[in-house]
């Protein structure tokens, strides 16, 4: 099946430095043993292949059940679906220390909290930039 079939483009990848990344890690207990970039390539395109085949699965079957969120239900559900079981319980792993680490994951800060300032004190400085603007802006050239 290829990415057509599922009215995609043909310029779907993976970052060809992070998977050249994880596969040095695993070929690192094996000195002298090199991956050539034409395999990588090749690696890249059935990942690819496989995530097409895996999430357009889990689409169908998360709009068999009126959703329209595709949920990691639907994704063990696919995988099991078309013969892939044994990767459900590390799918199913990695999933939980994902959502593990969102919540303990610091919650970005805006540049308003940032400041220390009230919202009136920045409304007030918004104004003076606007009003110095305004004024450089009626004097015309220099």
């Amino acid at each position: 099946m290829s990415d057509k079939e599922y009215g995609g483009t043909d310029d779907l990848s993976l970052p060809k430095a992070t998977v050249q990344k994880i596969v040095t890690e695993i070929l690192a207990p094996s000195p002298g043993v090199a991956f050539a970039k034409d395999a990588r390539d090749l690696l890249i395109d059935c990942c690819v292949e496989f995530i097409t085949l895996i999430s357009s699965e889990a689409n169908e079957i998360a709009e068999k059940e009126a959703k329209k969120t595709i949920a990691t239900e639907h994704i063990d559900k696919a995988l099991r679906d078309l013969g892939f079981p044994e990767y459900v319980q590390e799918v199913l792993m990695s999933a939980g220390e994902h959502k593990e680490a969102l919540k303990t994951r610091e919650k970005k800060t805006n540049k308003m909290d940032q400041s220390g300032l009230s919202e009136a004190e920045l409304l007030r400085q918004q104004e003076e930039l606007f009003k110095s603007a305004t004024e450089k802006y009626n004097q015309g050239p220099v």
